[in-house]
């Protein structure tokens, strides 16, 4: 019950920020906006850092998610000046990019490679886009992900590329976790498709992609 009074306050505010764009100028209109979502930003946080960076978690940085929520709020702050998203779903998705930029900022600043991550079963070795020395197959994995359909590019990000749970990708997208699953299962096919010359001989020959 919670969770849907956050995400209709949150809708009203982006409606606001729609409706009368010199919204966007005012502090307390934003920060109202981002104080509503906090709880469900510190998650995406949490969940980013744990999964998806957990070297900027030890030391020397002892990263924590509400530390890092702090620099994600002042980050949206300034992108809402301009950016508008229509929904609830555009909204995290923004703050998601923003997410993984702070995090590739840091990683950067240390010197540190982000953990491999994996596109799905078959795929592996694949590097978050703000690192360095990606190679021809690891491009064309990426460039593979921008031809699924939304709906699958946006479930494999969150579950396949940051580590969530079903779960936890139903909660941020507002479906069920069978709807998660379809869309999951819709994307792992499209992406095998897409790659079936660099996924093993056992898998190309089928005509599903293992789970």
């Amino acid at each position: 019950m919670g969770e849907m009074r956050t995400t209709a306050a949150v809708q009203l505010y982006l409606d606001e920020l729609r409706a009368r764009p010199e919204a966007a100028g005012d502090p307390q209109v934003i920060r109202a906006l981002l104080g509503r979502a906090a709880a469900r930003l510190e998650l995406l946080c949490s969940v980013m850092l744990r999964r998806s960076y957990p070297r900027l978690a030890r030391p020397p940085l002892n990263l924590k998610a509400d530390e890092m929520l702090g620099a994600i709020v002042e980050r949206l702050i300034k992108a809402l000046r301009e950016a508008r998203p229509a929904s609830v779903r555009e909204f995290f998705g923004l703050a998601n990019q923003h997410m993984r930029w702070e995090l590739n900022d840091l990683a950067r600043r240390l010197d540190e490679h982000t953990p491999a991550l994996e596109l799905a079963e078959h795929l592996e070795g694949v590097r978050t886009p703000g690192e360095p020395g990606l190679g021809a197959k690891t491009r064309r994995m990426l460039a593979a992900l921008e031809h699924l359909g939304e709906e699958e590019r946006e479930v494999l990000g969150l579950v396949r590329l940051q580590g969530m749970t079903h779960d936890e990708a139903a909660e941020i997208l507002g479906v069920s976790t069978k709807t998660v699953q379809r869309r999951l299962n819709r994307g792992r096919v499209q992406l095998a498709t897409l790659l079936k010359d660099l996924l093993p001989d056992e898998a190309a020959g089928g005509d599903s992609v293992g789970s």
